[in-house]
């Protein structure tokens, strides 16, 4: 059996096993995972209220901005769709800036593509 394609850096790992196992768990959509400029990360899935609709990598990058976060790192979402939606490019590079690595992963961990946040 072929092992997924992975990041070569640990952290981007860590941060794609984060965001698969948050989705998983919620049994949601989506997980997310962002690394803030101190290391720190956070996790999140995709909101669906009715009153609040936002996708797992915008829900990560406000709870980073929440608890005080400066910049980002790097960021990771596991989905099913393809590519990265614009807004949620947009969120990781208004706190990241522009070059900012957004990895892309399948459901199972396979890593599709590393896109900047530009």
């Amino acid at each position: 059996m072929t092992e997924p394609a992975q990041p070569s850096d640990p952290e981007d790992r860590k941060l794609l096993t984060l965001a698969r196992t948050a989705r998983a768990r919620n049994a949601a959509a989506e997980g997310a995972a962002v690394r803030d400029e101190t290391g720190r990360t956070y996790v999140a899935t995709t909101v669906a209220l009715d009153s609040l609709r936002l996708t797992a990598l915008q829900t990560a990058v406000a709870m980073a901005v929440a608890s005080g976060a400066a910049s980002l790192e790097a960021a990771a979402v596991v989905s099913e769709a393809e590519p990265v939606p614009a807004a949620d490019l947009a969120a990781v590079r208004d706190l990241g800036g522009e070059g900012t690595p957004v990895l892309l992963a399948d459901v199972d961990g396979t890593l599709r593509t590393t896109v900047a946040a530009e």
